[in-house]
């Protein structure tokens, strides 16, 4: 019993850094962010043939960058907030991404998508989940109110959506 309590020692360590998650974990309210969705293993050791996306609530107009060697399937549906885009609500959209291909549990890849952020500062969070052959890691935990992704096994990604700066300090570096 001692030699697994001492081999787990060891391998969670990792495993508790490992999450899928955002390259640049915050953006402006209304700008067109670019998240690169970091993956850094498989599912305790197997490759990752499938990676699926839960586009947030407010990220609108989601497009996937293609990826070589990769069939991508982009899911659209009704939103549950509809928005407004040159003068027509919008109330369907992409809902969800997936890649499906093969990345051994050894490497590491990114998974990269745009859209527009919302309007509203915030926190947004991209359900992400890996699926192996006969395994699947979920990173979809949401905090509850007054804890972090810190206090998570398997934290959703996050993205902190942040107020425009300050219009007299904006010295127009557009």
């Amino acid at each position: 019993m001692k030699k697994i309590i001492w081999i787990m020692a060891i391998i969670l360590p990792g495993v508790v850094n490992a999450h899928v998650v955002l390259e640049n974990q915050e953006a402006v309210v209304g700008s067109y962010y670019k998240a690169v969705l970091k993956v850094s293993h498989g599912c305790n050791g197997q490759a990752t043939q499938k990676l699926i996306v839960e586009i947030p609530d407010g990220f609108r107009g989601a497009k996937p960058m293609i990826k070589a060697n990769w069939k991508i399937t982009i899911v659209k549906g009704s939103l549950a907030k509809p928005y407004i885009s040159h003068g027509k609500t919008i109330s369907d959209g992409v809902t969800r991404i997936e890649w499906l291909g093969k990345l051994p549990a050894q490497y590491y890849d990114e998974f990269v998508l745009v859209g527009q952020l919302p309007e509203n500062p915030g926190n947004l969070y991209f359900k992400v989940t890996q699926m192996c052959p006969s395994d699947k890691l979920e990173w979809t935990q949401i905090p509850e109110e007054g804890k972090t992704v810190k206090d998570y096994s398997a934290p959703a990604a996050l993205l902190k959506v942040l107020p425009k700066p300050d219009e007299n300090h904006d010295h127009h570096n557009h």
